[in-house]
């Protein structure tokens, strides 16, 4: 049996080789938390064998020793993992999501994917994942954070509502309405 290989964000067997940069990083995310500039996750062409280290295209097997890079493989993002999260890749929103795709509907108005808990049950505002998190300040449709969906329609990271409401923040940092959640 093929060697595990991994960092704290994905367990998968193999490396990617990084094109802005030419690096080697297990995956995008270590690279963006190691260099001064993000890699297009689209933009990889090349991936190392954790078994065989051969260097080759991007693809969901080694061409010599047919280790499988992953369980989950997602050829669109370049994404590789031997976790069962219960990936699924969304066409609308252009990249993988965690949860299942049967647990989730595309919001075609707010522009991202929302627990079912939510059809018909939250303000949509357009495009209101495509910002960054009011709090943090990190890009909300490409975070591997929870979003939190209060009944005003902005998103924002769960850790950072629950900062806010624990510094005596209850109210939405863009509209200042209560933080209530949908449901």
């Amino acid at each position: 049996m093929a060697a595990e290989f991994g960092c704290s964000h994905y367990i998968r067997k193999c490396k990617l080789v990084t094109p802005c940069c030419n690096k080697v990083y297990i995956c995008r995310c270590c690279h963006d938390e190691n260099e001064d500039h993000t890699v297009n996750r689209r933009a990889v062409t090349e991936l190392i064998c954790a078994c065989c280290g051969l260097k080759q295209p991007v693809r969901a097997t080694c061409v010599i020793c047919q280790t499988r890079f992953g369980k989950y493989t997602c050829l669109e993002c370049n994404l590789f993992d031997n976790e069962d999260k219960s990936q699924f890749h969304c066409y609308d929103c252009g990249l993988c999501r965690i949860g299942g795709a049967n647990n989730y509907f595309h919001c075609r108005k707010c522009n991202t994917c929302l627990s079912l808990r939510l059809i018909d049950n939250h303000k949509c505002v357009e495009n209101a994942s495509r910002t960054n998190c009011p709090v943090c300040v990190e890009d909300l449709h490409t975070s591997r954070t929870p979003c939190y969906v209060p009944k005003c329609g902005h998103f924002l990271h769960e850790n950072c509502c629950q900062e806010l409401r624990k510094n005596g923040h209850p109210l939405c940092p863009v509209c200042e309405a209560p933080l209530d959640n949908v449901v």
